[in-house]
């Protein structure tokens, strides 16, 4: 792919974290956006002296940027090789150039060193994209256009505004200045016609926002309250503003529909990018580099009263951000839909949607798949209804076959994009205390029986798993001397899987197990059969209901049966009235769902296993008696298993 010019570029997003004054003209060119001349410079510099860690990762980047992406994953390699410190910024950047390099195979070799790195969210979002990557190459039933209204410069960031399409471009047809780091004019808003067949036409100059000599972009209309938001650089008058450093940023305003502007969002210091406001929730959604961020740019929002900024600004969490470049939020029928240059797409900036599930919670992001994405960068993704085409909406690509740096296209679909997810949630609990059990495994199992994915829970027992839909699975929790629980779902059970928290009680193996005549027993309460007889009453029932459980929930114990009597009768007649109970027991067991295979004997021991003195023709109190008429589940494998 040819190096060209991308919105990022333009607006200087991809600034790193760390601050770095300028010690070398290799660095001055770099900060000037001059890569290829930063990249000689670099170079000659290096056969000097060695490079910094920040110099010797800015020449990666640099190759990055002109597509020498051999060249920066080997640099990038080089450096983490080096320094274990690096930041999973620059690994994402290196694993990105992997995939742009066609290195696949090396990226889960490399992210397995950086395991315990990345969140456990990160890892999650991988193995779902690649599992959602295999089954499903392209976004199925689309058509993908590039408009006419696309100059040879710079057009992105499309908006929906009345019955035409606002966007921002770089085309010198403006009065504005040349910006130096792309080439081109300082960005301007254009509106432009939209036909009957969703083409863009006859671009001009939006006329509704005041005017300025520097950057204007990124708009989004709000039609229910006909007010635009849109990002412009911080200026005074006819002079750009600038912070201590020296820094000139990017702020947030509005233009309400009496044409009156106000800053919503502004910090001399800190850019913002990519306003879009939720009229349902009054949220302000953006982009941003807060000390707080994930990686680069992350996905924010602030709450307003009708657009009057009413709270600090709320990062999306690690489910939404990721030690890349977030951008460009939108939303639409209750989905979150942004753009991400994350490893696990198909290169450059791909085009996710998250099913926003509560006020703060996320679905996994899905990537919308090949002809929506591509191996180029594809950002700025908007959605509508409409009678004649369905679905259809824009968005910016600087893919291979455009008119210019980027280009809008526009497109149709069938149905919304995004294939169905399976979800579960919940929490896992030892039920002796009702407290949240850490690093449980939950494993997610395929109808064979193979894993499909596998969790473990947080500090306060919760977790959660989500892949692409399936028609049936399997959860299965298990922890170390806890109980082992699974449960099944399919037809009318996995449609509805998602709707309430799917939560497990784990008991703890000394919860279930206790010592008895200096023998591991299943923990009940005593029971007694009714005089000479083995039939199992009610209240024998329950007690016999927990040791089901019992061995349910720990499998791969083994149990005898031992049944007693006291001594009084005829001492025949205890022993096989003992076996009778026994065998009374062993069957009610295997009918209530014990497995065969956990009863490894049921015998009567009649009263031949007195425990006290109160043996043939001897005078004992009833209590006395009745210590000595007892069934006792043994656990036989105990040594082995604890």
């Amino acid at each position: 792919m040819n190096f060209r010019i991308t919105l990022w570029l333009i607006l200087g997003m991809l600034t790193i974290s760390h601050a770095q004054d300028p010690k070398s003209k290799a660095d001055n060119l770099f900060y000037e956006y001059a890569y290829k001349e930063a990249i000689r410079a670099y170079q000659k510099e290096q056969l000097q002296r060695p490079l910094t860690k920040d110099q010797t990762l800015n020449l990666a980047e640099a190759f990055y940027k002109i597509g020498s992406y051999e060249s920066a994953a080997k640099i990038y390699m080089e450096a983490v090789k080096k320094d274990t410190t690096v930041s999973n910024y620059h690994f994402n950047k290196m694993l990105q150039a992997f995939v742009l390099n066609g290195e696949i195979e090396r990226v889960n070799a490399f992210l397995a060193t950086k395991n315990g790195s990345f969140s456990s969210e990160v890892i999650d979002n991988a193995a779902f994209n690649y599992e959602l990557l295999e089954q499903t190459a392209t976004t199925a039933d689309f058509k993908v256009f590039n408009i006419m209204g696309n100059s040879s410069q710079a057009d992105f960031s499309p908006t929906f505004y009345k019955e035409k399409l606002l966007f921002t471009s770089g085309r010198e047809e403006t009065s504005k200045n040349i910006y130096k780091p792309s080439g081109e004019s300082y960005l301007e808003l254009f509106v432009a016609r939209i036909t009957n067949e969703g083409d863009v036409t006859n671009p001009n100059i939006f006329q509704y926002v005041p005017r300025t000599r520097f950057h204007q972009a990124t708009p989004f209309y709000a039609e229910q309250e006909d007010a635009l938001y849109y990002i412009l650089s911080n200026a005074e008058g006819d002079e750009l503003a600038f912070d201590d450093n020296g820094k000139n940023a990017l702020a947030i305003g509005k233009v309400d529909k009496y044409g009156t502007f106000q800053f919503l969002l502004r910090d001399l210091s800190t850019s913002f990018y990519y306003p879009f406001y939720d009229t349902e929730s009054q949220r302000l959604y953006f982009a941003a580099n807060f000390e707080d961020s994930y990686g680069g740019t992350d996905l924010y929002y602030v709450n307003t009263n009708s657009g009057t900024i009413m709270s600090a600004p709320v990062n999306l969490g690690p489910r939404i951000n990721t030690p890349g470049n977030e951008i460009a939020p939108y939303v639409f029928e209750n989905s979150l839909y942004f753009s991400s240059d994350v490893f696990y797409g198909l290169g450059g900036m791909d085009i996710y949607k998250s099913t926003i599930r509560s006020a703060n919670q996320f679905s996994v992001p899905a990537n919308l798949g090949a002809g929506i994405n591509s191996s180029a960068d594809d950002f700025g993704f908007i959605i509508r209804r409409n009678e004649a085409a369905g679905i259809s909406g824009y968005f910016a690509s600087n893919r291979a076959g455009g008119k210019g740096n980027d280009d809008i296209y526009g497109y149709t679909l069938q149905k919304t994009p995004g294939l169905k997810t399976l979800l579960v949630k919940g929490q896992v609990i030892r039920p002796k205390n009702a407290q949240g059990l850490s690093e449980v495994s939950v494993k997610m199992l395929a109808s064979d029986n193979s894993i499909i994915r596998e969790v473990f829970t947080d500090n306060n027992g919760n977790y959660q798993i989500e892949i692409p839909w399936r028609d049936a699975v399997t959860i299965a929790v298990s922890k170390e001397n806890y109980a082992v629980k699974t449960m099944s779902y399919r037809g009318a059970s996995i449609e509805n899987i998602d709707d309430v928290p799917l939560n497990f009680e784990l008991s703890f193996v000394e919860d279930v197990i206790t010592t008895k005549e200096n023998l591991p027993v299943i923990r009940i309460n005593k029971f007694y059969f009714s005089k000479g007889s083995a039939a199992i009453t009610a209240e024998i029932g329950l007690e016999l209901d927990k040791v089901v459980q019992a061995i349910s929930d720990f499998p791969s114990l083994r149990i005898q049966i031992e049944t007693h009597t006291d001594s009084r009768g005829n001492t025949n007649t205890n022993l096989r009235l003992s076996q009778k109970r026994a065998e009374a027991i062993e069957s009610y067991l295997l009918k209530n769902g014990a497995s065969p295979n956990s009863i490894v004997k049921a015998i009567g021991y009649g009263e031949s296993r007195i425990t006290n003195n109160c043996t043939n023709g001897r005078y004992c109190l009833e209590i006395l008696h009745k210590r000595n008429d007892r069934t006792l589940f043994v656990i036989s494998n105990y040594d082995q298993l604890f």
